[in-house]
């Protein structure tokens, strides 16, 4: 079965930093269009918002799996760096933690030794952004790590990890994270059978993301809560929340394949095999079309 990609929660998380609004000029769907932005911006920064701004294209690069270019621009604040802020330090090493293992990495997968390159510079990233106080980043870079650290029981200790962190902070950008967190604690209960687990977080991760306004990552949470039901075989429960997603997803003109997969697998459990083989014929639909 296809899993639903949680990366597409956490690329979205809202990045500030003192006079620059980097969440306005990112766009994590196209980030070609980010670099462009981003080296607009070039031109009426400071020497340490030059700095930030340069960590961001180097990231744009690293979404479109140019480790290699990536890694390029980030060497060219390497002189500077030991006198730059606290902000620039705590970026530079994120993003080069970025360029040895992230959700961007596909096959073939980091090898040990980019793991652990990139769990240095994960780490040195934290160490610094929270001397600083600089709460959002030394978030992102505990959640990084679950890209060091694959195994289930891995996963979820950095993930609680970083709640507790997001639950101790007063900051507005520590805040954001709550939805992408618990989600991710979600998954790897999940994957540990812990579904009563899985389901709380799933909940909470949907309250979050309801107070933040975040319509799109609400239904991915509810795809999550329905996908945990599924798996406890409570299949009229988990059916209701998939149609309703359907429904929602076809009105928006955006048809979800993961929705249709997941209708298709609950009628089958369910012993309807006309309904399943509708579901599966839309899917393989979606899937050719997004391949033209």
């Amino acid at each position: 079965m296809r899993m639903r990609a949680l990366v597409t929660v956490l690329l979205a998380m809202p990045i500030t930093a003192m006079g620059l609004d980097l969440d306005a000029l990112w766009d994590f769907d196209h980030p070609a269009v980010s670099e462009q932005r981003f080296t607009d911006a070039l031109a009426k920064a400071s020497p340490d918002e030059q700095a930030i701004l340069q960590t961001q294209i180097a990231r744009t690069f690293g979404l479109r799996g140019d480790f290699a270019k990536a890694r390029q621009i980030l060497s060219t604040l390497e002189v500077d760096l030991p006198r730059a802020s606290a902000e620039v330090q705590a970026r530079y090493h994120l993003e080069l933690g970025r360029t040895y293992a992230s959700a961007a990495h596909r096959l073939p997968l980091p090898t040990a030794e980019d793991r652990e390159r990139a769990r240095r510079a994960f780490l040195h990233a934290f160490d610094v952004a929270q001397r600083a106080g600089l709460d959002g980043i030394a978030i992102d870079a505990l959640h990084m790590m679950v890209f060091v650290d694959t195994e289930p029981g891995q996963q979820l200790a950095w993930n609680v990890k970083a709640i507790a962190y997001v639950e101790r902070s007063t900051r507005a950008d520590a805040k954001r994270w709550e939805g992408p967190l618990r989600n991710n604690i979600g998954y790897a209960k999940h994957q540990q059978g812990d579904y009563e687990g899985a389901l709380r977080e799933f909940r909470l991760s949907r309250a979050a993301y309801e107070r933040a306004g975040k319509e799109k990552s609400v239904r991915v949470a509810d795809w999550m809560i329905a996908w945990t039901l599924r798996a406890q075989k409570k299949y009229r429960e988990a059916l209701a929340i998939q149609l309703r997603l359907e429904r929602a997803f076809d009105a928006a003109g955006e048809p979800d394949p993961y929705v249709y997969e997941e209708l298709e697998h609950l009628y089958r459990a369910m012993g309807n095999e006309q309904q399943a083989d509708r579901y599966a014929a839309k899917l393989e639909a979606v899937r050719a079309s997004a391949v033209r």
